[in-house]
């Protein structure tokens, strides 16, 4: 309780010391409107003398602000309230900004983006979509132009020349996942000419808790295309399509874990015609066998994917939206495929990952801006260190938030989200709908159908007219049915004589899987001001429920006491529905932080090699890398066949020396037949090592440099793709052995680290005797 009230005090206490700021610059605004556009263009160059002398930019951040919002009032023909400035002040100080919709958060941005961007470094604008990446370049760009400043955008498809002219901007807006997929690209090229970011500096992510939390659960992965086992997969598909839960295969409800049963495994075996499916030979079967079941029962058509065109389009499900050009990887894309009857198509084998977390913890300074925030600030403290502040309105708040009417049955849901629909029509105020999936959205859409109400759909089929029809939400009698997607980022204006039938109705049908994303929707109404209201719908047959309480249901069935229309009167009911919420927020959070945790294990083996790669590219001349790189391997070499645990008689010198003589070019490595100790070994090595490296010194030809580049990035991109792919098998393996009784963490953290120096080892050896054979070949020809 303590550290509720200090955290609060905290906010309250920074809040103070921002207004004292805005005061500076309100002090600042007469003057800076009695400057030409001229004279106001030149403070930028002054700002960039300043920071460049030395001043620290905290120094010029009331003046900087003030220049924003007069060149803001003159571009743009909009004034940055004060609450405005208070949320680009928080930005600016890289924390997050709470503020309610219709507040302004776009212009809010134009405040820190500029400030950051006269450091020289570049600053990152960051949205959840291109739409609205092209409309903020749009709105706010000519702003940060008229100072001097140039912005640039990021789109996907774009070719690497586009992409580096964005990126050298001084402001550059676009997906956040568009900006990890080129990091990932730009440690995957082959010169340091195609690389298109540069280092990273400050980030402003728009909708802040929808790029950090929600899509946290799904890595970013850059994938390569084999050929898929389509036989494999139509052969998975017919027997995962007959299995029974807890007979066949168990599932775990919150993780959505899948592992087989010893009935289930017997099944696959004769299907496969198999005898052992756990032998190591079979563990491929095993593989596609999972991926089969969930694709069976974890992905829903018309909820998680959409079948289009004969193809698959994923469904993000926080935002309602398909996901163009994304597919799901080791399998399971065609494992769904398989199960639609679909033509199977080339499996993804990842080559290069990261999760969002990793991604963003990249940058010294980050900040965000959304709405809904506050429930999940210890998460995001804890692994962004950002604090959540909550900007004051603009104006009252004046939506009124009605209690959740809670019914047993799906049916009566509906059936009352329809009455309560059709009631509010008859008045002329507008109802926005808001669902949890396009199967839901239709069905209601057959609800309102079959009640002659007129509608419009808003959902990831229709994503298209997503702006128009989102827009037009507000209008008098109007009904919008919308999906997740509900246009975030774009205003609901009301039309003529709306306000004073109580504004747009918020009616949700589900509660999510977040109090936050709940508050995104009842955020739609009420913007600035206006008048709006909100109210959930929901039964007890609703997914969340049927996941995370099924249990609890079955006990208190029996109590549960309605009225004729199934609306429970229990008063109670509302407690058990919010912790139930809060028991899959823990869950989810759960799930995320265990993935940044595998990924924390890859990400510093991720380190170790895009560090060793980019060396070798970065590098003009590969002399002295390749030197140092053999001295490596063979001290790799030397601690490997030189195990201390194993007695020295019992060493695989001969093994030894073979790997060392191919890594030095031919040259014989005559070592004692027994050797007493490491010592011993290492004596015997040292001479032919240094009479090679001396070799390579005096004989390295730079028309060489090109050759062993290729060479070595070649084979450092081919570990690394297999040895992702065997930390894939160890990710899934680990849940097979959940009896021995250890945390599974440490299991992975602890066998992904053995499994990394092997990798690492065969890549120096690798990089060793292909240069070695190369040098060798390379000397013929001179001679």
């Amino acid at each position: 309780m303590v550290s509720l009230f200090r955290k609060k005090d905290a906010g309250e206490r920074q809040l103070k010391s921002y207004k004292k700021i805005v005061a500076s610059i309100n002090e600042r605004e007469a003057e800076m409107e009695a400057l030409t556009d001229e004279q106001l263009r030149a403070k930028t160059a002054h700002f960039k003398e300043q920071l460049a002398s030395g001043t620290p930019v905290d120094d010029i951040t009331a003046e900087a602000f003030a220049v924003v919002r007069e060149a803001a009032r003159r571009v743009l023909g909009m004034r940055h309230y004060d609450v405005q400035l208070i949320g680009g002040l928080i930005l600016a100080g890289a924390n997050i900004a709470e503020m309610a919709t219709g507040e302004g958060k776009t212009l809010v941005a134009s405040l820190p983006s500029y400030l950051r961007a006269l450091e020289g470094k570049g600053v990152h604008v960051i949205t959840v979509n291109e739409y609205l990446a092209k409309r903020d370049r749009d709105t706010i760009g000519p702003l940060h132009e008229f100072l001097g400043l140039t912005v640039g955008l990021n789109l996907p498809l774009m070719d690497s020349k586009e992409k580096q002219a964005a990126y050298n901007a001084d402001i550059t807006y676009g997906v956040g996942t568009e900006f990890g997929f080129d990091y990932l690209r730009d440690n995957m090229v082959w010169h340091p000419t195609q690389r298109v970011q540069r280092p990273y500096h400050f980030a402003i992510i728009d909708e802040v808790d929808s790029v950090l939390i929600d899509e946290a659960k799904t890595p970013l992965i850059i994938a390569g295309k084999m050929p898929p086992a389509a036989d494999l997969h139509s052969i998975g598909a017919r027997v995962a399509k007959r299995f029974v839960r807890d007979e066949d295969y168990h599932m775990d409800d919150e993780t959505k874990a899948v592992s087989l049963t010893d009935g289930g495994i017997e099944k696959v075996e004769k299907a496969f015609g198999v005898d052992n499916l756990y032998e190591l030979e079979h563990q491929t079967l095993y593989h596609y066998m999972i991926q089969a079941v969930r694709a069976h029962v974890m992905f829903e058509r018309d909820v998680d994917y959409i079948v289009k065109d004969g193809g698959i389009l994923l469904v993000d499900m926080f935002t309602g939206r398909t996901m163009e050009g994304r597919t799901l990887s080791d399998g399971l894309h065609q494992a769904i495929e398989a199960k639609e009857g679909l033509e199977v198509t080339d499996e993804n084998k990842t080559q290069a990952s990261i999760t969002i977390q990793n991604y963003f913890r990249m940058y010294p300074f980050l900040s965000g801006m959304t709405g809904t925030a506050k429930t999940e600030e210890k998460e995001l403290l804890d692994v962004y260190n950002m604090q959540v502040i909550k900007v004051p309105t603009n104006r009252p708040v004046q939506r009124v938030d009605m209690p959740d009417r809670i019914y047993r049955t799906s049916d009566e849901k509906y059936a009352a989200v329809t009455a309560e629909t059709a009631a509010r029509h008859a008045k002329g105020q507008p109802v926005l709908v808001g669902t949890t999936s396009i199967l839901q959205s239709e069905k209601i859409a057959d609800y309102f159908k079959e009640a002659g109400l007129t509608f419009e759909i808003l959902n990831a089929k229709s994503v298209e007219q997503e702006v128009e029809l989102i827009s037009r939400s507000g209008q008098r009698g109007h009904i919008t049915i919308a999906t997740n997607m509900a246009g975030r980022g774009t205003d609901i204006l009301l039309g003529d004589g709306v306000p004073e039938l109580g504004g747009l109705h918020v009616l949700g049908t589900e509660r999510h899987e977040s109090r936050r994303i709940d508050n995104q929707l009842k955020g739609r109404a009420g913007r600035q001001g206006d008048p709006g209201s909100s109210e959930f719908l929901i039964s007890l047959e609703d997914s969340m429920f049927r996941r995370f309480a099924k249990d609890d249901l079955a006990k208190i069935e029996k109590k549960v006491q309605t009225d004729e229309n199934g609306l429970v009167t229990n008063k109670k009911m509302h407690e058990f529905v919010d912790r139930v919420q809060r028991i899959v927020e823990g869950a989810n959070y759960a799930m995320r932080e265990y993935n940044l945790k595998l990924d924390d294990v890859i990400n510093e083996q991720r380190g170790v090699i895009f560090g060793l790669r980019n060396g070798i590219i970065d590098d003009d001349s590969q002399k002295e890398r390749l030197i140092d790189l053999i001295k490596r391997s063979t001290r790799e070499e030397i601690d490997f066949h030189c195990d201390e645990d194993t007695a020295p008689e019992e060493w695989p010198l001969d093994r030894l020396s073979g790997h060392l003589q191919a890594m030095y070019a031919g040259r014989a490595v005559p070592l004692p037949e027994e050797a007493a100790n490491k010592k011993q070994v290492e004596k015997a090595i040292e001479p032919v090592l240094a009479e090679y490296a001396e070799w390579i010194d005096s004989h390295y030809e730079s028309d060489w440099d090109d050759l062993i580049k290729r060479i070595a990035t070649a084979d450092i991109d081919a570990i690394w793709v297999q040895h992702l792919e065997k930390m894939t098998r160890l990710k899934e393996g680990i849940g097979l052995r959940h009896y021995q009784q250890e945390d599974p963490m440490r299991i992975y953290a602890r066998e992904g680290l053995q499994l990394f120096q092997t990798s690492y080892r065969e890549l120096l050896r690798s990089v060793s005797t292909k240069t070695a054979a190369l040098l060798t070949e390379l000397m013929k020809k001179e001679k």
